[in-house]
């Protein structure tokens, strides 16, 4: 993990999920069954406490930003966890992984 820029700060492992530019081609049920694998993955994060939250992205102009992922772990543990994501692995979705930098205190996740 990296060094904080300076005293009193604290981080988190963001997770960028963005569509690719040339997505795995699949039929609706094959495309279905991958997105409830994903969401399945995510729940299972958040169950083993490695995933604070995770969402889509909705009223932006940028379509190719699907989602957020926001880990607990560090930057390493987080490349492997989103390699893992069923809708990775299938090539609908690409894993962006950054480490995030605040104010100790600044962000409250339960």
């Amino acid at each position: 993990m990296s060094a904080p820029p300076r005293p009193g700060m604290e981080s988190l492992t963001l997770v960028l999920l963005r569509r690719p530019a040339a997505p795995t081609h699949l039929t609706e049920d094959e495309s279905d069954r991958i997105q409830q694998a994903h969401l399945d993955f995510l729940d299972g994060k958040r169950a083993a406490g490695v995933m604070a939250a995770a969402g889509p992205f909705r009223d932006h102009d940028d379509q190719v930003l699907r989602g957020l992922c926001v880990y607990r772990t560090g930057i390493d543990e987080a490349r492997k966890h989103a390699a893992e994501d069923p809708a990775v692995r299938a090539g609908l979705l690409e894993a962006e992984v950054i480490t995030w930098w605040f104010r100790a205190g600044e962000v409250r996740l339960a």
